[in-house]
């Protein structure tokens, strides 16, 4: 049964107390979930011989919908509170982010250091499966590089979300260890609060000793989600130990660095990976640009140059954008989200918030960072069709960091993503196996392009990083050449990978085919 629509006054003033966690649902992807996903509908797999792969697609029993103007305003509330706080390393610095229905799985991944990342099948959450404590029990649980502690349902919670999750106690694990410690994190209209816990955790082939958050209740918020908890991937300790320290330790990395892809539910096959200590030459084509991170509170946060709508700019960068796994949509403050929007034909807001955009818009949105460009297709920055038939765009006008940009997942499953603690930078590359309307501009056989007489406040030198932490001098075990302008190269691609690209992505479109009639035959009957 759908909530009512809650009125943007109410949720504005939710803003100031909401701490972390505080997903936004957009009308569309409510509709969408109600039509295409029954509420009592079990498991699906759809699976095709031919090309020997299949979409394995789990389910929670039920869930709750929300209108895409909830779902969005739960978010921009929820982040509103963790950036503006200042990251202060508690578990206020939770967040996010996902109503989430199906399970679309990525294959097991059979690479030291590597794991898959799973999705709700509709791009709202991206989850990997992590084991904990002495009898490995499996948790999905959101990646998250706005938060940087991290939590799971504990055996004792009995609200209406842990039933539906998997819960975690000393029936699970012998080396289980309940701390005298509580945390809280306040999601507006709930709260997740419990006791840490320390245990043994495993995620892409490495173990170790972890201390996290044990939920004993949880708001009623996650009765609609599929992950168990969340993973906090920031660079700050929050509450809990750090869980990218700790791993990095235990599994002897090369280099303090994670990469992320995420992969679209209309591509078919789940390519979702996170890799730790180097980045994979297969995700990727040409060069990996990076650009420097600003924050001194260990957010993922680096100057964006511009953002332009088919080639005219907005005018709206010169500003930190933070770099956030666990947010779905794109945040900007509402006189910035209203420049760019004056660029794009047809597009009108009532609240400088939400704005409804022509759904026959087929321009990409080209996001400018250190000089290089990379496109947004309108596949991605624009909603399906409500019921009204009207668009909404993807960008939402919710200052979520004071003056600053939140870019989430629709920006982030166009670009292979690496996060580099070491010289505290993130890197951005064309994805190997994307279409010409995702990514950075290049081609597959091309480099991204550098935006002409562009003036990018993060080249050259940051006035506040050290130079140990500007250094582009490789790490041993690197697995690729950097330049000193910070842009890395992978190898040149043979003939045998641009095939195998060339064969993943006929794959795709397979998966995405059989999906699509897997999805009629289900309105039908």
């Amino acid at each position: 049964m759908k909530r009512p629509i809650l009125p943007l006054l109410q949720l504005a003033l939710w803003t100031a107390n909401v701490s972390a966690f505080f997903p936004y649902t957009p009308l569309w992807l409510q509709e969408k979930n109600a039509r295409v996903v029954p509420e009592d509908r079990r498991a699906l797999e759809g699976s095709h011989d031919a090309q020997g792969f299949s979409i394995p697609i789990g389910q929670l029993p039920r869930r709750t919908f929300e209108s895409p103007q909830e779902r969005a305003m739960r978010d921009a509330s929820r982040l509103s509170n963790k950036y503006q706080e200042g990251g202060n390393g508690g578990f206020s610095d939770l967040s996010k982010r996902g109503n989430t229905f199906d399970i679309m799985k990525a294959p097991d991944i059979n690479k030291a250091l590597s794991a898959a990342i799973n999705q709700d099948g509709t791009d709202y959450a991206y989850f990997v499966q992590v084991q904990l404590g002495s009898k490995g029990k499996k948790f999905f649980m959101l990646i998250d590089t706005g938060a940087g502690s991290s939590w799971v349902m504990g055996s004792t919670c009995t609200d209406k979300a842990c039933t539906m999750h998997d819960t975690f106690g000393p029936a699970d694990s012998d080396t289980l260890e309940t701390l005298p410690k509580d945390f809280a994190v306040s999601y507006g209209s709930g709260t997740v609060r419990g006791k840490m816990a320390t245990d043994t955790i495993s995620l892409a082939g490495v173990n170790f000793k972890y201390t996290f958050g044990l939920a004993s209740k949880t708001s009623q918020e996650f009765t609609g989600f599929a992950f168990d908890g969340i993973l906090g991937m920031s660079m700050n300790k929050g509450t809990n130990d750090n869980f990218f320290n700790k791993l990095s330790q235990a599994g002897n990395l090369d280099k303090n660095i994670f990469c992320v892809t995420l992969n679209r539910a209309s591509d078919g096959v789940n390519n979702g990976e996170i890799r730790f200590g180097s980045t994979d030459p297969k995700k990727f084509t040409g060069d990996i640009s990076y650009t420097p991170v600003e924050s001194s509170d260990g957010d993922w946060s680096i100057r964006l140059d511009d953002v332009a709508y088919d080639g005219k700019k907005a005018q709206v960068g010169g500003v930190l954008s933070y770099i956030d796994t666990g947010t779905s949509f794109i945040f900007g403050p509402p006189e910035m989200v209203k420049k760019l929007h004056s660029v794009i034909p047809g597009a009108e807001s009532s609240n400088d918030q939400t704005y409804h955009v022509p759904c026959d818009s087929k321009k990409s949105l080209t996001f400018t960072f250190s000089g290089v460009d990379y496109q947004v297709p309108a596949k991605d920055w624009i909603s399906p069709k409500n019921v009204a038939g009207k668009c909404t765009s993807n960008i939402y006008g919710h200052e979520v960091a004071k003056g600053a940009w939140l870019l989430g997942d629709t920006f982030l499953k166009n670009v292979y993503t690496v996060f580099d603690r070491d010289q505290k930078r993130v890197g951005f590359a064309n994805l190997a196996t994307s279409g010409p309307e995702s990514g950075a501009i290049s081609s597959k056989i091309s480099p991204p392009t550098r935006t002409a007489n562009a003036e990018s406040p993060t080249m050259g030198v940051n006035p506040h990083l050290d130079n140990s932490q500007q250094s582009t001098e490789p790490s041993a075990g690197s697995d690729s050449a950097e330049s000193a302008n910070g842009i890395e190269s992978r190898p040149k691609e043979t003939a045998k990978s641009w095939a195998r690209g060339i064969a993943t992505m006929c794959r795709g479109h397979v998966a995405a085919t059989v999906s699509l009639v897997a999805t009629v035959f289900a309105l039908v009957v």
